[in-house]
């Protein structure tokens, strides 16, 4: 039985996966690297951190695995979006990777947004923001001049793995959006945006759908690790495509929430749909499909917060034991997880989270809970939006992060979200997509929904609402809402 590779390259680490053809997991490897960070507000690393991550995992799996060089028939990858490399006419980095967390870029974003907004926005169906890719050209552009004349070529994080493994240059649509150079819709580089901010179409990777392939390990790789058979790489996706595809979410009335140290709610689409740019609108690893997702920025972040604040010492396990004891709402005490800004539906890293309606009746469990309540509540923000825009009601969610661990709050979620909510027997994460996505390459399944009946799991027991709980939390949530309005400009 044959193995696949799941290379997930994350913002702080780098994990490996290999799996095999019934979907069982082999082994799990990770290797880890630091941010840059040489002034306020920059966020970035080299690639050869990366490089350096994926040779410690793949020797870590050659030691672990006895049969790695003899089974290992594809490899796919899951990376951190709209990150910028840049390398020069030798294919070496020509700047360090300036990361999707890096905030440098904000007159950038007001330049695009004022010079040609509404035709990003139609063409991208997103808007400017400092996260992503085209900014960070414009940045280097202006600042770095002399840098940018020695760029021959642009490409997203994952595809300098891919570089390294093969020798090819080349994305894949799912990350591609997340540059905001993408005319989702005709699924090619937007010549309208590059004339606009003088970006060369040279300078840009070739296209290729998600579960096509690269091409094949180097010579000297298979050497290395003792590799015996041809191994093809596939092209792979942005990690919040793959984190989608491995929960198995190919139906657009099934969502995902994921309570990380961020949130995201997030949906498959079968068609481009129109949300004005108040959701990220991107290309899916599913060949011809989308997916929208809306992003709390403080939401797990919140929770560690409090604890660090309030419960230094103890476990999350012991915070919330009594939660369950606090009826729906709290007792009137709400809780706005802004504490680092937020992203959906509220563009603003200004504004900060509140605690409101304290009262004398209030202990460290109400707290506690309208803590939990205010991260549901806004990721619940983005599942209005696709819900009120297309006319739907999800009825089920896959709940995966932190969030899927206390049953307490999965009940809550079923509750506030109204729909059934499910949890993964095992979180695999965007490395199980990976993994997905080189087992549909290599020809192991016919069909997405064969491939998710094989290695996506889920546990037996489910979260329904309970009707009485779900009137409470629609009244609260309408309160809740109004909390931005009046608060923002303090």
């Amino acid at each position: 039985m044959s193995y696949v590779l799941g290379i997930d390259l994350g913002t702080s680490s780098l994990k490996g996966i290999l799996m095999d053809e019934a979907g069982q997991v082999i082994c799990e490897k990770s290797s880890g690297y630091g941010i840059d960070t040489p002034a306020n507000g920059y966020s970035e690393q080299r690639p050869e951190y990366w490089v350096v991550a994926c040779e410690d995992v793949l020797t870590q799996l050659s030691i672990a695995v006895s049969d790695f060089g003899e089974k290992l028939a594809g490899i796919s990858f899951s990376g951190q979006m709209h990150s910028l490399v840049t390398l020069d006419a030798d294919f070496k980095p020509a700047y360090p990777a300036i990361l999707w967390n890096d905030v440098r870029t904000t007159k950038q974003c007001e330049q695009i947004m004022s010079t040609f907004g509404e035709r990003l926005l139609s063409i991208t169906q997103n808007i400017a923001l400092e996260g992503f890719t085209l900014p960070k050209i414009l940045w280097l552009q202006e600042n770095e001049p002399a840098i940018w004349q020695k760029v021959k070529k642009i490409m997203l994080p994952k595809d300098y793995l891919s570089f390294w493994f093969t020798g090819e240059i080349c994305t894949e649509y799912s990350d591609a959006a997340g540059t905001l150079l993408l005319d989702i819709q005709k699924r090619a580089w937007s010549d309208e945006i590059l004339n606009q901010f003088a970006i060369s179409k040279d300078i840009l990777p070739k296209l290729i759908p998600s579960m096509d392939r690269v091409g094949i390990v180097k010579e000297e790789i298979c050497k290395r690790y003792n590799i015996k058979n041809e191994v093809s790489v596939f092209a792979g996706g942005a990690d919040n495509a793959c984190a989608a595809l491995a929960s198995g979410i190919a139906d657009d009335e099934i969502g995902l929430v994921s309570i990380g140290t961020s949130g995201v709610f997030s949906s498959f689409e079968d068609k481009v749909a129109d949300y004005q740019g108040k959701l990220h609108f991107f290309n899916h690893v599913i060949e011809d499909k989308y997916y929208s997702m809306g992003v709390t920025l403080a939401a797990g972040n919140s929770l560690s917060w409090f604890k660090e604040t309030f419960a230094k010492g103890i476990s999350f396990e012991d915070m919330l034991k009594d939660v369950y004891q606090i009826a729906p709402g709290s007792d009137g005490l709400m809780f706005t997880p802004y504490i680092a800004g937020e992203r959906t539906p509220h563009i603003d890293s200004q504004v900060r989270g509140s605690f409101i309606g304290i009262d004398t009746k209030h202990t460290f469990n109400h707290f506690a809970r309208a803590v939990m309540e205010g991260i549901t509540f806004s990721l619940k923000d983005s599942q209005m939006i696709m819900e009120q825009a297309k006319q739907k009601k999800f009825k089920k969610l896959i709940s995966v992060g932190g969030g899927a661990k206390n049953p307490d709050w999965m009940q809550m979620q079923a509750d506030i979200f109204d729909a059934e909510m499910i949890r993964l027997s095992v979180e695999q994460g965007p490395g199980l997509g990976a993994c997905m996505i080189a087992a549909m390459g290599l020809g192991w399944f016919e069909t997405v929904e064969d491939l998710i009946k094989t290695f996506v799991d889920y546990k037996q027991a489910t979260f329904t609402p309970n009707k009485e709980n779900v009137a409470i939390y629609q009244a609260v949530y309408q309160k809740w809402q109004q909390i931005y309005q009046a608060t923002k400009d303090f």
